[in-house]
């Protein structure tokens, strides 16, 4: 019995053979005899032996040539060896052949593609039929078992798309790099794993232009509240190879629309961030409002919902959080250089902020908490005053509790 995926196979070329040749025009008798003849060429045991011949105009290859140079496939020597990469996987953080799993591509003659998706298929065992065909298994030998056709030249035509001469032969069109080792110099030919490269654009086509991404991206746009975020990749370069034919470079290129993407891979400019220690309030000069501008942008959105449940105020309580995490990372970097910054004649910061920030307080800081119950008050009427002057609307009683609540729960963390 035929594998199914070997049935739809032919009966999608059967389809597409239909429609290329027949015309509105056509008769009934017309269109029986087209099918008859469909039905002749795609048969087993007149389309096999055609592929069989025309798989050797197909090589596998992990890093195709025709990458560097579309011509770089053939020379006066013959064909360029197909290389297909074997690199053992190691734990050894780098994004290189042998740490990814991609499939390998292909590359030839784009006329026999056809014969190249059809080796591919994937059998009910799991394995692709080439493998099949290569271990002789009674699926390959039924099926290349065809009338005035002997299997094993069958067999070996298939096979050459997998086989290579043993003679090594490279192309000057490929980007070449002398590499010295020791005396002398090694000759690199430089080549792109496309399998990296296709699952690469496949991945990031996904995180830009997925589904649930559009979706999240519109409510953006809208001001609605959405649960979690979503990403964007900047700096982003597109490559083209091939032109109008990206399936004259190879099978994954075509798959690609001859298009690739390039990541920035510029180091980061840093610079140099200052810090200052608060002269008259913690909460004027230290916070920023663009520092947490998004966490009131949405709390205000949580508090545009029509609609008020437990995931509603769960919602409000963590970016409280948020809020208080802001809170005490600036007070660990000004504590840091509290020491250095901190000039008690001229601070006119108020004593329970002189006592939680610097360093000449902190025997005051660990016996005492009267100034730890007003920087508490300090910290919940700065959220409250600080969302009522960006948004313009007053919290309510119950969020107001819920505050002062978050706030004290991080009471020995600010301490």
């Amino acid at each position: 019995m035929i594998e199914q995926a070997i049935s739809t196979f032919f009966d999608e070329r059967k389809e597409i053979w239909m429609k290329k040749n027949q015309t509105s025009s056509m008769s009934d008798e017309e269109v029986l005899r087209l099918k008859a003849e469909c039905e002749e060429l795609l048969s087993l045991k007149k389309w096999l032996p055609d592929a069989a011949k025309r798989a050797g105009q197909i090589s596998i290859s992990t890093h195709p040539c025709t990458f560097s140079h579309p011509s770089s496939r053939k020379n006066k020597n013959g064909y360029v060896t197909p290389i297909i990469a074997d690199a053992k996987r190691q734990n050894d953080g780098l994004l290189r052949s042998g740490n990814v799993e991609v499939e390998s591509d292909a590359l030839g003659n784009a006329a026999a593609l056809d014969v190249h998706k059809f080796l591919n298929l994937e059998m009910s065992d799991g394995q692709i039929l080439i493998k099949h065909i290569e271990l002789e298994s009674q699926l390959a030998k039924s099926l290349l078992t065809v009338e005035n056709h002997r299997y094993e030249s069958l067999r070996d035509g298939f096979l050459k798309m997998i086989s290579s001469s043993n003679d090594l032969v490279t192309s000057e069109k490929i980007k070449q790099v002398y590499f010295p080792v020791k005396d002398d110099y090694e000759q690199l030919s430089i080549l792109s794993n496309s399998g990296i490269m296709y699952h690469l654009k496949k991945r990031i086509d996904t995180m830009r232009f997925g589904d649930e991404v559009k979706e999240k991206r519109d409510k953006r746009k809208k001001g609605e509240y959405s649960e979690s975020g979503y990403s964007e990749i900047y700096g982003l370069t597109t490559i083209g190879f091939g032109g109008t034919k990206p399936q004259n470079i190879s099978v994954l290129n075509s798959k690609n629309g001859g298009k690739a993407y390039l990541l920035r891979s510029m180091p980061p400019v840093l610079k140099k961030r200052e810090i200052y220690f608060p002269k008259s309030n913690f909460f004027e000069e230290s916070i920023r409002a663009w520092e947490v501008s998004e966490i009131f942008d949405v709390l205000h959105r949580i508090a545009s919902t029509d609609y008020n449940n437990v995931d509603i105020r769960d919602a409000r309580i963590r970016r409280y959080g948020q809020l208080m995490d802001k809170v005490i990372e600036k007070m660990w970097s000004l504590r840091l250089v509290s020491s250095e910054q901190y000039y008690e004649k001229n601070s006119k910061l108020k004593s329970h902020q002189k006592i939680w920030l610097s360093h000449e307080y902190e025997e005051e800081r660990e016996n005492d908490d009267v100034w730890l119950d007003k920087l508490e008050n300090d910290i919940t009427d700065w959220i409250i005053k600080s969302y009522e002057k960006r948004i313009n609307k007053k919290f309510g009683a119950d969020e107001k509790k819920d505050i002062a609540k978050v706030v004290h729960e991080h009471r020995e963390e600010l301490q």
